[in-house]
């Protein structure tokens, strides 16, 4: 599960949190010590899924130089599995407490690039509304939510052109994991990733939550339950790409928020994708990234 057109480095790190320490697994493509470019950091989506979906974010390494640091979020993946936890102990700012021992462990608070995709956009703009970092010189919320009531309006209006099946299982959602997972693929081959077939890393990812052999843990807990960030965007302060596919789920009033309430903001809507551009209009998405994060503040 690694990208064909990127070396890259791989190791955990030691994430200590509450008096106990865990580890994080990370991935980078190109040099981050010797390049001319701001190391990006990439987010994933769940929560609950793992970074190995993102790989073809190698391409601003091969093609812009651009050094880019991938990781599992803690319960997830190749990072250290905590299924004996209760739900509360999963929050926000365990993530954000995770992501900024990742980056100090690359000492590179001084400047960074972040991106996050889905539930990874909600990482990314939490982090800089609630931390403030320093460091912090762009922002890519990439089909992304600003409230967890927009994205639930959007699933439920999408559901409505599914059958009854596949409505049934997923409204039955983590109570059933196998039954949300067989509808869940039928909806996304329309609205998650419209190739076809999916991409063997976009399988993967999914399967390290609903295969046999899965952890649904995480994506179980309530972190987002009634969350949104819509009252606190004016506190963005660096410059913001807002990316998504016409046929995504985080349609467009699920990210306008975004447009509406980011004092430096760009937004753009890839025609021909859904909720992974970067499967399906892999060469247009990376030139819009790469020519983002070349702006000065």
């Amino acid at each position: 599960m690694t990208s064909a057109t990127a070396p890259f480095t791989d190791g955990k790190i030691d994430f200590k949190y509450q008096g106990e320490t865990f580890q994080t697994y990370y991935k980078v493509f190109g040099d981050i010590k010797n390049s001319t470019r701001l190391p990006l950091i990439v987010l994933h989506g769940g929560p609950g899924l793992v970074h190995n979906y993102l790989v073809p974010f190698a391409d601003l390494t091969t093609k812009y130089d651009t050094p880019v640091i991938l990781y599992d979020q803690l319960g997830n993946g190749l990072s250290t599995h905590l299924k004996e936890k209760p739900p509360t102990f999963w929050t926000v700012d365990l993530f954000i407490d995770e992501l900024v021992n990742v980056i100090n462990h690359f000492s590179i608070q001084d400047g960074f690039d972040l991106a996050g995709h889905s539930w990874g956009g909600i990482l990314a703009s939490e982090f800089e509304v609630r931390r403030q970092p320093k460091g912090l010189k762009h922002l890519i919320l990439s089909d992304s939510l600003a409230a967890s009531s927009l994205w639930n309006q959007s699933n439920m209006e999408l559901m409505k052109a599914f059958p009854a099946s596949v409505q049934e299982g997923l409204g039955a959602g983590m109570k059933d994991p196998a039954k949300f997972w067989a509808a869940l693929q039928a909806f996304h081959a329309v609205h998650g990733c419209t190739v076809k077939p999916f991409p063997e890393e976009f399988v993967y990812t999914m399967q390290q939550v609903f295969g046999p052999d899965g952890d649904p843990t995480v994506a179980s807990a309530p972190i987002l339950k009634d969350w949104t960030i819509i009252d606190r965007l004016n506190l963005i302060r660096v410059p913001t790409f807002v990316v998504h596919g016409r046929k995504d789920i985080s349609q467009d009033y699920v990210v306008k928020p975004f447009f509406d309430g980011i004092q430096k903001v760009k937004w753009v809507t890839l025609e021909n994708s859904s909720h992974t551009p970067f499967f399906e209009e892999r060469d247009r998405y990376f030139q819009l990234i790469g020519g983002f994060l070349k702006l000065s503040n």
